[in-house]
């Protein structure tokens, strides 16, 4: 199952890297407006968070990091602007790149090594989602500690299922009403 899920992601990856290097296409690439695609990543996010449940030796944290707040208030949500909430789903994106590298140095489990770099190509395989719809680029400031709606996880387990909240959440909210995928109305 790991090596069918690990293919599977980097299948992913792999084909939206060789659509957007095509040679001789001037045009960008094209949005990625399936939710499928985000539903395959949350279900890779819960079976890393169910193998760190499960893992007993060598699955923790050496020290707590900074994650995204999963919570989501719709009343301020659809108050903000498109770019406010791509700019909080980045961060809440590069947040959890980092926790999670911050864990594969933790981690000594060979197994959970697996989960946890399939995790971090996911995220990686977000993030060309949102370029493909055109949601502009957003690098969040250097100390992630100063950053408004976060807070602070020890466990990995906590990190990981943070990490599957937010997919649900925030990141399904903002593909869900992404510009680029909404008909041509004219």
């Amino acid at each position: 199952m790991l090596q069918k899920t690990g293919r599977a992601g980097l299948l992913a990856l792999l084909l939206l890297v060789l659509d957007w290097t095509q040679p001789g296409l001037s045009s960008p690439l094209r949005p990625i407006c399936d939710l499928r695609v985000l539903n395959h990543f949350i279900q890779e996010a819960r079976d890393a968070e169910g193998a760190m449940k499960s893992c007993r030796e060598g699955c923790g944290l050496s020290q707590s990091v900074t994650v995204p707040q999963t919570t989501v208030d719709f009343d301020v949500w659809e108050k903000k602007n498109a770019q406010e909430q791509a700019q909080e789903v980045q961060t809440g994106l590069w947040l959890l790149q980092q926790s999670l590298n911050t864990l594969q140095t933790s981690v000594t489990n060979t197994a959970m090594h697996s989960h946890i770099d399939n995790t971090i190509r996911n995220l990686l395989s977000i993030n060309a989602v949102l370029r493909s719809l055109n949601i502009q680029e957003f690098t969040p400031p250097a100390n992630a500690t100063d950053l408004e709606g976060t807070w602070r996880v020890s466990l990995a387990t906590d990190l990981l299922q943070v990490h599957v909240n937010f997919l649900r959440g925030k990141v399904h909210l903002l593909l869900s009403s992404a510009q680029a995928c909404k008909p041509d109305v004219s």
